[in-house]
């Protein structure tokens, strides 16, 4: 099988295109037309050194590219399977393969080249010789995280965009620790966040043009996959500020069977093709990640889900799964979301990666005080300042309903339009008021809501409170207070509480044990009802969580009628997630039968429950211990003083009074009761939440001298993920994305769908009543 390639710029040089303008006078002729000036000259003589300069060296490169195509067509009468190109390149094979005419590729790339050219204050190192993951950690540790892998060239060669100050400075950092880094010719930061303006002002102009879609499967460099149908324009002003993913693009023609690769225009990318030949590549996205494709062929009659989502085609994008009211309401491509894990886990770097792929994550607020939560949410709102989407997890607090309200203020206050409400057992005051004061009348009178809820629950009794309106008593409570209009309060009465609810399973974390073939159709039909009784105008949207760690997991999940999916256990172990670099190694060793349930710290006294790693800890057994304790006696005096030593000795690393003054001293910061000595029992549960906290804080430092004791909260779907990637480069979390992760598992499902339908269409028409 063959892909015909172009290169990019970098791949000029005077006397180019010699041997095509003579045998392409009309193209040539017309090229020059709409450059204003003669393409031949350009690239033959130079006489002014323009050739050189981004404005000039685009135009050069398209026509020369385009030319050699067409040439080499006549030549060889052939037609490729695929076509690619490197940034710039692009343009040459989406013209190759039919997208638009060569006069308007041309216009596109003069434009294109001229905005770049603009850009100032931007800079580019190419690194050579080093593998992502040590990059990475090297661009971290140094302080260059907000720097961008612009171009993944090769698995050793990568070139880095951004500030031309920080970048300045990186080239010697990096000479220093014996990288070879070698800083480019260039005034902008291509391929970053840094060239947001070109983008707008090439997205205005792009406007001006009608653009169809190749005929032959042309592989995008952001997305490293073909482009989807009606994405040519999008994905062209996207490419802009988007990484050149080439190592992967190469991967994806290699899965497909490409064995040929023929470039023309430039004598660029054949190294680096070899290069990435050679090289351990990871996993296709797909059932099997060694061998299987993530991309499916065209198939014909489409069924529907549960839900009355079209099942893909076989050449489907990934992008076409679940709800498109979903993708519309969020803002996002895929119905695809990351959830909010406890204490920060879910960092600002992971919600910030994954808005930047117009991927929607929750920033995990739960167990952060509120300075940090503070802090965090800036940062992710400094990433995300062009609109991308992002959210933040409200978590339920039933111990302090006033931090709870506290934390919905702050959120409001920085205008967060999306939150993740979890363990939510009612409606509270504080998520009410969250959801209330972000309606609003719209031109046509109906009801407009500016904060969006996406609500997680495994209880049909709470999935019916968030399906149905907010509750009267508490409206009325908020509208005595001045918290809510008069006008909210009437608007509240005419939308849900949520119009996404997340159903979920056995998951890592709070957990009700629930089975998502039983769960899910029952939530199905609680909405069914709650449409039909209240009339909503706005869809509402059921989404499915737990155990989704493989693609046919996820696809599963589809299936079953999910407008969209969210993950969580598997995120943890990726190099954005803000857990400590000894949990992630222990996290990626898991299987899936190395999860077990123990008390949920934050609800000791209810017996809720969490679902946490226990291979290589002691936790579950010592929490689950601590729920006996609290179950059986009813003041610490009446534990047994063998039990009393053997807690102080192996569980707290101290005496039981000095865990105590601790729990005072933070109960007194929170301006709460710290006085029940009064309380015997009270006491005993205060203590016993002390470790649940110990041992959060001692896994999120990666304190090696309380290992055993790590409370890391995961459900088996990481195991399936880690089996899933065993003997691929992605088996290190060091290589782990989380927006890779999420098309990974996409494109595989869309496979894995596209796959069951052929079978089934086989199936049916081997039937004589078929």
């Amino acid at each position: 099988m063959k892909a015909v390639v172009f290169p990019g710029q970098g791949a000029q040089q005077r006397g180019m295109g010699r041997e095509l303008f003579d045998s392409c006078p009309s193209l040539t002729e017309e090229a020059s037309e709409v450059l204003g000036y003669s393409v031949r000259e350009l690239c033959l003589d130079d006489p002014r050194r323009q050739l050189g300069r981004t404005e000039y060296t685009q135009p050069a490169l398209y026509v020369v590219g385009a030319l050699s195509y067409w040439r080499w067509r006549e030549e060889n009468g052939d037609e490729p399977a695929y076509f690619a190109g490197h940034s710039l390149g692009e343009y040459c094979a989406l013209h190759a393969a039919g997208a638009f005419d060569f006069a308007t590729g041309l216009r596109l790339v003069q434009r294109r080249g001229a905005l770049m050219a603009q850009a100032r204050d931007g800079g580019m190192a190419a690194v050579v010789g080093t593998e992502p993951a040590r990059l990475r950690a090297l661009l971290d540790d140094g302080g260059f995280g907000g720097l961008t892998v612009a171009n993944d060239n090769a698995p050793q060669q990568k070139v880095v965009s951004g500030d031309i100050d920080t970048i300045g400075a990186l080239v010697p950092y990096l000479e220093s620790r014996g990288v070879r880094c070698v800083r480019l010719n260039v005034s902008g930061a291509f391929h970053s966040p840094l060239m947001r303006p070109a983008q707008r002002d090439f997205a205005h102009f792009m406007a001006g043009f009608s653009l169809g879609d190749p005929r032959t499967p042309v592989i995008a460099n952001a997305t490293a996959r073909p482009y989807g149908p009606g994405r040519t324009a999008h994905t062209l002003v996207d490419q802009i500020v988007q990484p050149v993913r080439w190592t992967e693009s190469v991967g994806h023609l290699l899965d497909r069977g490409v064995t040929d690769f023929v470039e023309l225009g430039g004598r660029v990318l054949g190294r680096l093709i070899e290069q990435i030949r050679s090289a351990p590549r990871p996993a296709a996205a797909s059932g099997t990640p060694a061998t299987a494709s993530g991309t499916p062929t065209t198939a014909s009659g489409t069924p529907t889900t549960a839900s009355g989502t079209p099942v893909p085609a076989s050449d489907t994008p990934a992008a076409a799964l679940g709800s498109a009211v979903f993708r519309r309401r969020m803002g996002v491509r895929h119905a695809y979301a990351v959830g909010g894990m406890y204490r920060g886990i879910a960092s600002a770097e992971m919600v910030v990666r994954l808005g930047r792929n117009r991927m929607l994550g929750f920033l995990g607020t739960g167990g952060l005080p509120p300075a940090e939560v503070e802090q965090q949410l800036r940062a992710v709102q400094r990433g995300l300042a062009d609109g991308e989407p992002y959210g933040v997890n409200l978590l339920a607090n039933h111990d302090d309903p006033a931090a709870e309200r506290a934390l919905v203020e702050l959120l409001m206050r920085h205008r967060v339009p999306v939150v993740e409400a979890s363990a939510f057992m009612r409606m509270t005051p504080a998520l009410v008021l969250y959801r209330a004061r972000g309606l609003r009348r719209g031109a046509d009178g109906e009801t407009v809501c500016d904060h969006r809820v996406v609500a997680k629950v495994s209880r049909p009794e709470v999935a019916q409170a968030f399906l149905s309106p907010a509750p009267e008593s508490v409206l009325e409570g908020l509208r005595r207070e001045n918290a809510l209009t008069e006008e909210q309060v009437e608007l509240a009465r005419t939308v849900p509480m949520s119009h996404d609810i997340t159903v979920e399973a056995d998951s890592g974390g709070h957990t009700d044990g629930g089975v998502a073939t039983v769960l899910m159709p029952a939530m199905l039909d609680l909405r069914r009802q709650a449409q039909e009784r209240h009339g909503y105008r706005e869809a509402i949207c059921m989404g499915l969580a737990g155990g989704l760690g493989t693609p046919s997991a996820v696809a599963a999940a589809f299936m079953l009628g999910a407008d969209y999916v969210l993950t969580g256990s598997i995120n943890q172990c990726t190099v954005e997630s803000g857990t400590s670099p000894a949990v992630k190694d222990m996290l990626q060793d898991a299987g899936i039968a190395d999860t077990a349930y123990a008390p949920a710290g934050d609800m000791f006294e209810m017996g809720a429950k969490v679902q946490v790693l226990r291979k290589g800890v002691f936790f579950p057994t010592r929490a689950n211990k601590l729920f006996s304790l609290y179950s059986h006696y009813d003041s610490l005096d009446e534990i047994p003083e063998k039990t009393r030593s053997l807690l102080e000795r192996t569980y707290f690393g101290k005496s039981i009074e000095e865990v105590w003054e601790e729990v005072r001293v933070y109960l007194r910061s929170r301006g709460l009761d710290a006085e029940t000595d009064a309380h015997p029992k009270q006491k005993m549960a205060q203590v016993f939440r002390w470790y649940f906290f110990h041992t959060t804080r001692l896994a999120m430092a990666g304190d090696s001298s309380g290992t055993v004791n790590y409370q890391v909260h995961t459900g088996p779907a990481l195991g399936a993920f880690n089996q899933w990637v065993d003997g691929t480069e992605w088996a290190s979390w060091g290589n782990r994305h989380v927006d890779r992760i999420g098309l990974m598992l996409l494109d595989g499902a869309a496979e894995h769908i596209a796959a069951a339908c052929r079978q089934w269409r086989d199936t049916l028409g081997g039937r004589p009543d078929a």
